[in-house]
């Protein structure tokens, strides 16, 4: 059986919506893709700061509260100072850090699939990794790279050409960070 690698490339972060109290409405959050880091007296506040797309008020995604500066180690310190990138996605995609935040939705970013095409008639072991765990669907990243319909899709898993180790719902599982995924041809 081959084995396949897919590698889900994020291309940009993802927008938030929540309540914007100058637009008095829900309203769509881009990350600023900085950090604010104030100090207050011994302790530091550090926050990823997000612009409303209808006004721009800025609203800052709280990151730590009140934490003393020699409880972070050093090079994390200096990339919250210097807005590192890296740094910058690991909270701008990690889903549990934004709803902490009082987000109410989040939009599934810009995505693009590396790896190698296949027939669905072939057997394969796919493997699906993300370095973020955006729970994008799994049924949306295999129908997009092999170009299937839905019902293509569903006629895969209900006559048992397609299945996932370990076993999982395939028409409603999101992908975290890995998913193995079986190909069997008939």
């Amino acid at each position: 059986m081959k084995k396949i690698t897919w590698e889900v490339q994020y291309l940009s972060l993802p927008l938030v919506s929540k309540h914007c109290k100058k637009c008095g409405k829900k309203s769509k959050y881009s990350c600023s893709k900085k950090f604010r880091v104030n100090a207050n007296g011994r302790t530091l506040d550090i926050w990823l700061i997000y612009n409303c797309l209808d006004c721009d008020t800025t609203w800052n995604a709280r990151v730590f509260s009140r934490i003393s500066p020699y409880s972070l180690n050093p090079a994390q310190l200096e990339g919250f100072q210097k807005n590192n990138r890296s740094l910058v996605e690991e909270y701008a995609m990690d889903h549990d850090f934004l709803y902490r935040n009082g987000v109410d939705e989040i939009e599934v970013p810009q995505y693009s699939i590396i790896g190698e095409d296949f027939l669905p008639s072939e057997s394969v072991e796919l493997e699906i990794k993300s370095k973020y765990r955006f729970p994008v669907k799994v049924s949306a990243l295999v129908r997009g790279k092999m170009h299937l319909s839905q019902a293509a899709y569903l006629h895969l898993i209900e006559n048992g050409n397609i299945r996932s180790i370990p076993e999982q719902d395939l028409r409603k599982c999101k992908l975290k960070n890995r998913i193995t995924l079986i190909f069997q041809s008939e």
